[in-house]
């Protein structure tokens, strides 16, 4: 794996935004995820498009758990696996976008996700360069 102590300027700064973006999409998925369970930082049913509970055979409070587990996982693997990881988690903030903007009025909350899945898209791309590499080229 490459280090920023084997990498010239350029590479030790892509290096530092790998960190970060790793540590906050490892941190930030288990945090909400856990937090779908006691509702603490944010009464997440609110979010879920009334069409989803419509058509799903399960109430808005199971499917935010099942969110919640989703998201823990999808943490875990941002930390073990984040080329994987990075992909994982912007192909679920896009479905939660696809819930944002079907739901309405949640436009504001759909802008934001779309600007964090581009930052998970920056992880995964920038962990084809560092989560693998063993030596500077």
């Amino acid at each position: 794996m490459a280090t920023a102590t084997n990498l010239g300027h350029s590479g030790k700064a892509a290096f530092r935004a790998y960190c970060v973006l790793r540590f906050a999409f490892t941190l930030v998925p288990i945090v909400a995820g856990i937090d779908q369970f006691t509702n603490k930082l944010a009464e997440w049913d609110m979010y879920l498009a009334p069409l989803a509970t419509r058509i799903l055979p399960f109430q808005a409070r199971t499917l935010m758990m099942f969110a919640g587990v989703v998201e823990i996982i999808a943490g875990l693997i941002v930390a073990f696996v984040p080329r994987a990881g990075g992909w994982v988690v912007a192909v679920w903030l896009w479905l939660i976008i696809i819930n944002l903007l079907i739901a309405r009025g949640f436009y504001d909350n759909a802008l934001r996700d779309f600007g964090l899945s581009l930052g998970a898209v920056a992880l995964a791309l920038l962990s084809e360069e560092f989560s693998h590499r063993r030596s500077p080229q």
